[in-house]
């Protein structure tokens, strides 16, 4: 019988440290050709262009089969309802029967920044102590906690261009962790001498610059999942050692390296690999400490299989979710 599982089922079962450790071993199989994965494909809805995307993934080890339904609509924030919502279903990879049907929002928020603190465990300085925070919605709040878990956070700096929101972010997070947390006035001033960077923003254009960052500076770049959109300028993106979660993904879908492409800044040989590929030590991430490194996510199908995978396994074990007949 197939389980539902609520948000609040997936929230109990899965924690950050065993996303973390799903996640290194998703993206290791990704770039090692062990996942079959098309590009995700994704309709325009409505006169106010939101999304649907839907984003199919076969694991081979452990084995698991799925997809995933996600849709973004911004005038959601008007209605006090996510901008981002998503369903993942989850099927048995010998039969296809119906496994799981499950909430996707929280496993999208919570794995996204779980890849980032792989990307930062891998790419960021060891000594790194300073995040700053552009941006302050559910990925800024997820950053916090998963990159808290790979480096010792003693200042994070936060600005949005929404003082309401980044009030109450500060407020949530002060309680959550023992860093000195600082608002700040611009992106400017929150990125003056950080070691890491979350970009987690829907802008469209550059709210970061590359003579703002300073050498060694690691940059998560989740925002911008458009080729019409950028969080970064052409100069940042050109000047570091670029690394992303798909290269094929990042070459059609990633605005801060398909605009800087069309440009002519650089080619694709610019992106000098899969966050997989340096997990699976076929190449370097950071070489010298003054080395601006980022990386550029877009998400993968792969990630929600896995982790929704991980949460199926967990909540069967604890008897969480609800069984139904279709």
């Amino acid at each position: 019988m197939p389980l539902l599982l609520s948000e609040e089922d997936v929230r109990i079962v899965l924690s950050m440290e065993d996303l973390i450790a799903a996640m290194r071993t998703a993206l290791e199989q990704f770039s090692t050709k062990r996942v079959e994965q098309p590009l995700r494909s994704v309709i325009e809805v409505g006169l106010q262009k939101a999304a649907f995307a839907v984003m199919p993934a076969f694991v081979t080890t452990p084995p698991a089969l799925g997809a995933k339904l996600v849709t973004v609509f911004p005038s959601n924030a008007g209605a006090g309802l996510p901008t981002h919502l998503a369903t993942i279903l989850l099927l048995d990879s010998m039969t296809g029967e119906l496994v799981a049907i499950m909430d996707g929002r929280y496993i999208t928020e919570a794995r996204t920044a779980a890849v980032s603190a792989v990307s930062t465990d891998l790419l960021a300085r060891e000594e790194s102590s300073v995040l700053a925070i552009i941006g302050s919605g559910i990925q800024a709040r997820s950053h916090v906690d998963a990159l808290g878990r790979v480096r010792d956070l003693r200042t994070i700096r936060a600005w949005s261009r929404t003082p309401d929101r980044l009030e109450q972010f500060i407020r949530e997070i002060e309680p959550r962790t023992s860093a000195q947390v600082v608002r700040c006035s611009s992106a400017r001033e929150a990125v003056n001498g950080a070691d890491v960077v979350v970009l987690a923003t829907s802008a469209r254009e550059p709210v970061v610059l590359g003579d703002w960052i300073r050498e060694g500076t690691h940059i998560c770049a989740v925002g911008a999942c458009r080729p019409s959109e950028r969080e970064m300028d052409t100069a940042l993106v050109a000047r570091a050692r670029l690394f992303v979660d798909s290269r094929a993904g990042a070459l059609t879908e990633a605005g801060d390296v398909v605009m800087p492409m069309a440009e002519g800044a650089f080619e694709a040989g610019h992106i000098l690999g899969e966050l997989g590929e340096v997990l699976a030590g076929r190449i370097a991430g950071r070489r010298a400490a003054a080395d601006v490194t980022i990386f550029k996510s877009l998400g993968m199908a792969v990630e929600d299989v896995a982790a929704a995978h991980l949460a199926y396994e967990k909540a069967a074990e604890r008897g969480l979710g609800r069984g139904f007949v279709l």
